[in-house]
């Protein structure tokens, strides 16, 4: 059985969230909780994944991160180096654009090597965090897979992104 590890951006996913959605889909969906959604700190964000991983077989897990929560499966996976199933990165913010001013810390630098496990990206051609030009340059860095949905937005609740059956189509091509 795969184990999906659910990773929230800054401030959460709220109930009408397609990860929240996602995580309602069985009793091997898991949201990884964070002690701090509104300030996060990078390297408390990668140790909360970490335990999360670690309570599986490293090769039976995929994360599913959204906005912040996709710099923090990068951070951790270059921190850890864990050999997991993969990672599906829906809409991941460009934490080093200049409009990214959030209470995050230490999610800067991005980094850009390859991960070693299957990623896929997800992007917007019209999200305001992350330039679709940014996103593919994420997903070539990182060796994932790039699908663009168009002028789909940030990929949230507010731009209809709720029970997202073609994400849930994407999950389970990793």
């Amino acid at each position: 059985m795969i184990n999906y590890l659910i990773i929230p951006g800054l401030g959460n996913s709220g109930p009408e969230h397609w990860q929240t959605c996602f995580e309602q889909l069985g009793s091997n969906f898991l949201r990884v909780e964070q002690r701090d959604w509104e300030s996060p700190d990078c390297n408390e964000w990668i140790q909360s994944i970490d335990r999360g991983v670690s309570g599986f077989d490293p090769s039976t897990v995929v994360v599913v991160g959204h906005s912040l929560g996709c710099a923090a499966i990068v951070h951790w996976a270059y921190r850890y180096k864990r050999k997991i199933k993969g990672a599906l990165l829906v809409a991941p913010s460009d934490t080093e654009a200049p409009k990214y001013n959030f209470p995050a810390t230490g999610f800067t630098p991005i980094p850009l090597d390859k991960i070693d496990f299957k990623t896929i990206v997800v992007a917007s051609a019209n999200d305001v965090w992350v330039s679709i030009d940014r996103a593919k340059l994420f997903a070539e860095k990182w060796g994932s897979e790039f699908i663009n949905l168009g002028k789909a937005g940030h990929i949230n609740v507010a731009s209809g992104h709720t029970n997202w059956d073609e994400g849930i189509k994407i999950l389970r091509t990793i």
